[in-house]
């Protein structure tokens, strides 16, 4: 399993970015993917998540109508398209991989998911 985030860089308070994750070794179209999220000297939070057929969706109160969760099955690639961005979204994004074939739990929980990849830094900052 591969997992490779990409989109991240410096972007102004307002600001918006598109990040990706390339997904291979395993049959995406068939498991709920996620991204969390670490800012500077803090801990793990959960950002996004998205279940198989893309139906189904959860997002952190905090990004709530800012971000957007999608994926393309058909690309094998899960995308975070980001508005809005202010100095709190600042992070290494990281997207993860379910590891159960076709489940998805609400809220989504760190023993679900079986694969992260190595993560993409967003910096908001004017």
């Amino acid at each position: 399993v591969q997992l490779v985030e990409s989109g991240g860089g410096l972007v102004q308070p307002g600001g918006s970015l598109r990040l990706s994750c390339a997904a291979s070794g395993f049959d995406f179209k068939n498991y709920a993917m996620s991204w969390v999220r670490r800012p500077p000297g803090k801990g793990l939070e959960w950002v996004s998540a998205i279940s198989w057929n893309g139906e189904r969706v959860y997002y952190a109160n905090s990004v709530k109508g800012r971000l957007t969760i999608s994926r393309d099955n058909a690309k094998n690639t899960l995308y975070l398209q980001m508005n809005s961005l202010t100095s709190e979204d600042t992070a290494v994004y990281y997207c993860g991989k379910a590891g159960i074939l076709w489940a998805f739990q609400q809220p989504p929980r760190y023993t679900d998911y079986d694969y992260w990849g190595q993560g993409t830094q967003v910096t908001v900052s004017s």
